[in-house]
């Protein structure tokens, strides 16, 4: 039986229009339509997960307001868990506004709300869940107080932590990133990552993503797992690398597709496959993703992902 996954992060309801371009600093373009689909980095990876058959509980927070019951209904029409997703009065429900253009890439405004208390004070009157499961997913879409937490809680119980480095509005110190399991940045996420770890390093490895990827594995003791959008992903402990090429597929929204990855890689290790069998179904799964329109509406099927991973 698979092992137990608990995704502590956020939930928001994306306000998504579609634009032939991203407007500039000062210019207005005009939208060509108007969606309210569920995301949040934490709820879409919970999603991702579950309709990839692992079995998934979601700790957090969501406001007094009808967006909340719409996204706890969507997440257990998934199959996920949400006894453990609490009301806060007073508080909106997180939100987040994202622009589409013609290419299918995206500009995104988050707006934390009910997020914000999914805080430390939480968590530690949520803390006796942590010992009820094998993998433990976060982001950055909650208080980094709350995510420093949980780190620390879980590395003293050995549990597996899989830490997605964004939003990339608030950093982690490399105390707390070298008790994680996997990091999972993506390139932007990683050349940022590199340059403060490593700020007097002229070298910059500018553009060599497994070179930049593999000197912060071995400097932090952990393994990572670096997402490349068209060109792959790659895994690295610091001292083999492998680079697992990218699906060429016809692109039409970008959102969620680092959150797609990231649930069926650790959706994949706790059904019993190995890291490079967990990459190359996180890659199909990934690649499904960014041909359809939305966050979560985009995650796709175990059925979909297991055709593409093994037919292609």
């Amino acid at each position: 039986m698979s092992k137990k996954i608990l995704v502590i992060g956020s939930l928001n309801m994306d306000l998504v229009t579609e634009a032939r371009e991203l407007p500039a600093p000062g210019e207005t373009v005009l939208g060509r339509s108007l969606s309210y689909i569920p995301g949040g980095k934490g709820a879409n990876q919970a999603v991702a997960a579950a309709k990839l058959g692992a079995r998934v509980s979601m700790l957090g927070r969501v406001g007094a307001d009808d967006f909340a019951a719409r996204l706890i209904d969507n997440l257990r029409g998934a199959g996920v868990n949400t006894e453990n997703i609490k009301g806060c009065a007073g508080v909106n429900t997180g939100a987040a506004l994202i622009c589409v253009d013609a290419r299918g890439e995206n500009s995104i405004v988050v707006i934390a709300g009910a997020n914000e208390k999914c805080d430390e004070a939480f968590l530690k009157e949520n803390s006796a869940l942590f010992e009820n499961y094998d993998y433990i997913m976060l982001q950055l879409e909650i208080p980094l107080g709350a995510v420093g937490y949980a780190i620390n809680k879980t590395a003293g119980l050995g549990k597996t932590i899989v830490l997605n480095h964004a939003p990339m509005t608030v950093e982690l110190d490399e105390e707390l990133l070298a008790k994680v399991s996997y990091l999972t940045p993506n390139e932007n996420e990683l050349a940022r990552l590199y340059k403060r770890l490593f700020p007097a390093d002229g070298r910059r490895l500018a553009g060599d993503n497994v070179e930049m990827a593999r000197v912060l594995a071995e400097r932090l003791g952990i393994k990572i797992a670096v997402t490349l959008g068209a060109a792959g992903a790659v895994l690295t402990d610091g001292k083999n690398s492998t680079h697992f090429k990218g699906r060429q597929v016809d692109v039409v929204d970008t959102t969620a597709a680092g959150d797609c990855f990231n649930a069926a890689f650790v959706a994949a290790l706790a059904s019993g496959k190995t890291e490079p069998e967990a990459m190359g179904f996180a890659n199909a799964a990934a690649a499904i993703a960014v041909t359809r329109k939305g966050a979560q509406t985009s995650l796709p099927s175990l059925a979909e992902v297991d055709f593409t991973y093994r037919n292609t």
